[in-house]
Formats: structure tokens, C-alpha cells, sequence
């Protein structure tokens, strides 16, 4: 138990530091990409507001165009000779006027066309053709277009944001490794409250027995000289319930407390579940309940046959306990990609049942706690010989019926 608790603390870690370190990472990326736009457009609208060439650097000029952005340091004196620019000059019906490629080397004016055709087909003002970034401002004549090359400006936000990764990724190796390392000392306050908890419950074991050995011997000989009556049958009843108890929380206890491997080995499945309603059918009609099976044949699994056998016996039991008078129960073995056991009983208040506290140990649907053979253990029991067995063990309800769904994979 302290094993599984430690690799969920690990693996709830691990997740938490991923989801994080990406949260943290899609931030700069959205945040590199804004300022990358928000850069060429500085670009762009400085040579659109100038006719379609770079102005001349004047800094601190009052009559410098507004840009929707305070980029002041972006544009310096050598701004214009490090800036690969072309501009487009378009009429109103969308014929190229005039070109203005002397800013740029790699661009012919045949391909032009290609960029201003493919920039016009985006419909907006703004936006990215190949590695340029291009404005479109409308004038009394026409439009005219700007493409400024970012391809510089592009390496360097995607080195930046690589640089960001590697870091990112260490630091969550490392953050990581270091959870490996400390987790055991984070369970530690719960593995020794468990231990004192099993040591409890070995140790009561151990005290309660003797008293109850020596009531049950007792109460042969009182019997004996005296002969049975209710008081003594009351005094016999209880010590015997105390008894089950006591031995159902040490198998419980064992059960939780061995990390050991089952002894495993192929097990017939049909023939072990139905062996089991075989026993239960006898009970069940006695208490006036009908127990039908539909289980596949040659079901086999590995497993442990004796706790598979529990297993069953503890669904039945608790069908056979808790079904309407006159009801049904219905037990099904079923093999999809693994063994699938279902166990169901008609219940009228299965309305107010509350699921997920049925494996609750001590837990009982009868608010009232009346005794009918069960401790609220039995389902603790048989979850935990469900996972022993790699499988789960589920409980579902439907109209006036609960069911139990025990998934056993381990073959």
C-alpha cells in the first residue's frame, strides 16, 4: 500500500510539473509570436506611413507617425540598412502600378505578383506571407502593400524559444529526480501510522482471542452442567460474531499489508464461479430469492483460485443478504479482452444507495446497523483480492437493481 501510495504521489507530481513547465512554455510561445508581430509592424507601418520607403531616422520628432505600440528602440539610425523591405503599388482594380524592390536582392519582380496576390487572398490588413510580414493600406488610388522580410527576427525568437524548452525540460528532469528522492520521505508519516494501525490490529487479534477462547470454553462447560438457554445461546451468538469479526479484519490487514506476488496458476474460472452458485442456489431459495447464472464455459485466468473463490462467494453472499424478498439475482461470467464477473440482485432502494461508499470498510447501507451476518468488510475484502489480481472490482445500479463488476486481469 505505502509502494502504490508513493508512485501516485510521484506520478501526480510528474503530471502537475508537466502541465506547468507546458503551461508556462505555450505562454512564451504566445507571447514571442505577439512581440515578433508587434515588431514587424512597427516595420511596416513606418514605411507605409512614408510613401512606401523607410524614413529617415529623426528620433524624438513630434510629426513621427503614432504606431499602435511604444517600440522607440526598434528604429535607429542603422534600422534602414539591416531593414529587407519591397513595396507594391496597386490601382483600384488591383493592377500593379509600380514595384519598389531596391531594399532586398532575393525578391524578382516576377514574384512580386505572387506575394501580393497571396497577401490580398488573406482579406486582412496584416499578416504573414513566407517569411515576410506585410501590411495592406487602402488609398485614394488604390492600396498600397508592404512586406518586410523576418526571417532574422524569426531565427532568433525560435533559438530563443529552443534555449527556453532545454531549460524548461531540465528543470522538470531535475524538479523530477528530486521528487523520486524525497517521496519516500513524504509517505513516511503514513507508512508509520499504517504500520501502527496493522500492529494494532495484530496485537487485538492476538488479545481478543484469548478472552474469547475462554468464554466459548466457559460457556461448554456452564452449558453443560446448567443446559442451554436463551442467555447463554445470546452469550454463545455474540462471541462467535466477535469472533468473525476479529478474523475477517486480520484477513483484511494481511491482505493490505503483503506487497508479496500471488502464488499464481491457471485457474478455471466458469468452473470456480460456477461451483460457487452451486452453494448459494440452496440458500437462496430458502430465503425465497431466485439465483440465475449464465457463465461462459473455458474461461480460464491466472490467478489464485482459493481467492477467486472468495471472491465470488463474497458477491453472492452479499446478493443473497441485500435482495428484495422475492427478487432475482443474476450472475454472469463473461470474457472480453479479460474475465469479466457480474453479480446482480434486485433492490428497490437502490436509489438511495451511495456507491462510492460501498468499499468503505464498516460501511452498511442500513442506517440502523441491524445485524444480518455483515460487518461492512466483506466488499473491502473482495476489492483487494480484485486488485491483487490486476482487475478492479465496481459497483453500478439501474433501475431497482445494484450490480457489482469485478474485472480480473491478470492472465
Amino acid at each position: 500500500m505505502i509502494a502504490s501510495l508513493r508512485k501516485k504521489f510521484i506520478l501526480t507530481s510528474a503530471v502537475s510539473i508537466c502541465v506547468v513547465f507546458t503551461g508556462i512554455f505555450l505562454l512564451l510561445v504566445y507571447f514571442s509570436n505577439r512581440q515578433l508581430d508587434r515588431t514587424m509592424d512597427t516595420l511596416t507601418d513606418a514605411i507605409s506611413f512614408n510613401d512606401g520607403v523607410f524614413p529617415d531616422f529623426e528620433p524624438g520628432d513630434p510629426d513621427k507617425p503614432s504606431r499602435p505600440f511604444p517600440f522607440d528602440d526598434i528604429i535607429t539610425e542603422e534600422t534602414r540598412f539591416s531593414t529587407r523591405f519591397f513595396t507594391v503599388w496597386m490601382d483600384a482594380q488591383g493592377r500593379i502600378t509600380r514595384v519598389n524592390i531596391n531594399s532586398v536582392s532575393s525578391i524578382s519582380e516576377e514574384q512580386v505578383e505572387d506575394y501580393a496576390a497571396a497577401a490580398l487572398a488573406e482579406q486582412t490588413p496584416r499578416g504573414w506571407v513566407s517569411d515576410y510580414r506585410y501590411r495592406v493600406v487602402e488609398t485614394d488610388s488604390g492600396s498600397t502593400l508592404v512586406f518586410v522580410n523576418g526571417s532574422m527576427n524569426r531565427s532568433m525568437s525560435g533559438r530563443l524559444l529552443l534555449t527556453a524548452f532545454l531549460v524548461l525540460l531540465g528543470s522538470a528532469c531535475l524538479i523530477l529526480a528530486l521528487t523520486v528522492v524525497i517521496s519516500k520521505r513524504a509517505v513516511r508519516p503514513v507508512a508509520e501510522s499504517y504500520e501502527k494501525q496493522k500492529q494494532f490490529i495484530t496485537d487485538a487479534n492476538h488479545e481478543l482471542k484469548t478472552p474469547l477462547t475462554l468464554i466459548l470454553s466457559n460457556l461448554d462447560i456452564v452449558e453443560s452442567e446448567m443446559g442451554k438457554n436463551e442467555w447463554l445461546d445470546d452469550i454463545r451468538s455474540e462471541s462467535e460474531r466477535m469472533g468473525l469479526l476479529i478474523n475477517q479484519m486480520v484477513t483484511l490487514c494481511r491482505m493490505d499489508e503483503s506487497d508479496a506476488p500471488l502464488a499464481l496458476a491457471d485457474v478455471d474460472l466458469s468452473a470456480v464461479v460456477g461451483d460457487t452458485v452451486s452453494e448459494f442456489e440452496s440458500l437462496a431459495a430458502d430465503r425465497g430469492k431466485v439465483l440465475a447464472a449464465g457463465i461462459a464455459p473455458g474461461i480460464h485466468c491466472r490467478g489464485d483460485e482459493a481467492l477467486l473463490r472468495r471472491l465470488t462467494a463474497i458477491l453472492l453472499d452479499n446478493a443473497v443478504k441485500y435482495c428484495d424478498a422475492g427478487g432475482e439475482i443474476r450472475v454472469e461470467l463473461r470474457c472480453r479482452h479479460h474475465p469479466v464477473l457480474t453479480v446482480e440482485n434486485s433492490y428497490a432502494a437502490v436509489d438511495e444507495l451511495e456507491l462510492e461508499r460501498l468499499f468503505d470498510r464498516f460501511y452498511r447501507a442500513d442506517k440502523a446497523r441491524t445485524f444480518t451476518g455483515s460487518f461492512g468488510i466483506g466488499l473491502s475484502i473482495a476489492q483487494s483480492i480484485a486488485k491483487k489480481h490486476r482487475g478492479t472490482l465496481t459497483a453500478y445500479k439501474k433501475e431497482g437493481v445494484i450490480g457489482f463488476r469485478a474485472e480480473l486481469k491478470e492472465r
